[in-house]
C-alpha cells in the first residue's frame, strides 16, 4: 500500500475517532440539557442534589427554577454567557478538587441573584425603600444588604436544615 493512501486511512481514522470521542462526551456529561432551562439540568453535577432537593422543598419550587433565580434575564446573550461562564468555573472546580468543602458564590452571581430577587419582589422591595428610614440601620448600611443576607433559607437552606428538607434531603424528579 502506497504511504499516501496509509496517511488518509489514518488521518481518516483520527478524525472519526475525534468525533466519536466528542460524541460521547457530549452523552456522558448530558451537554445538551444545560442549554434548558430544567432544573433537572443542575443535578446532573453531583454536588447541587443538596440545592436542588432543598429547593424542591422551598416556597420557590412552584413559582422560579434555578436559571430564573441565578442568571441575568436582560438578554439571550447576556444569559448564555453567564451560564457558560458558570459552568467553566463548576467543571474547574470540580476537575481540579478546588471548590472546598461548600460551593461559594462569586461576587458576578451575587449580583445576578440579588437583581432576581428584586425584579420577583419588585413591589415589596419599592415599599422598603420608601420607608427605608424606619428600619434600623446596621453598620451604616440599611437597605444595602443581599436578600439572603436575612432569608437565609430561602429558597436553599442549610445543608442540614430541616426546615430547609423536612422529609429528606433526598433528590426526586419532579
Amino acid at each position: 500500500m502506497e504511504t499516501g493512501k496509509v496517511m488518509k486511512y489514518l488521518a481518516s481514522c483520527c478524525v472519526v475517532a475525534v468525533l466519536g470521542m466528542f460524541g460521547y462526551v457530549v452523552y456522558e456529561s448530558k451537554m445538551l440539557s444545560y442549554l434548558s432551562g430544567d432544573p433537572k439540568a443542575c443535578i446532573n453535577c453531583h454536588t447541587m442534589n443538596t440545592h436542588y432537593a432543598t429547593w424542591q422543598h422551598s416556597s420557590h419550587r412552584d413559582r422560579a427554577t434555578c436559571v430564573e433565580c441565578h442568571l441575568p434575564r436582560d438578554t439571550f446573550i447576556n444569559k448564555m454567557i453567564s451560564k457558560s461562564r458558570d459552568g467553566i468555573n463548576h467543571s474547574l472546580a470540580m476537575t481540579l478538587g478546588s471548590y472546598g468543602k461548600n460551593l461559594r458564590i462569586t461576587d458576578n452571581a451575587a449580583e445576578r441573584i440579588q437583581a432576581n430577587c428584586i425584579s420577583c419582589h419588585q413591589e415589596l422591595v419599592s415599599q422598603m425603600l420608601a420607608n427605608s428610614e424606619r428600619y434600623p440601620q446596621k453598620d451604616g448600611v440599611p437597605m444595602g444588604r443581599n436578600c439572603w443576607e436575612c432569608h437565609r433559607s430561602v429558597p436553599h437552606g442549610t445543608t442540614r436544615s430541616l426546615l430547609a428538607a423536612q422529609n429528606n434531603l433526598g433528590v426526586k424528579e419532579l
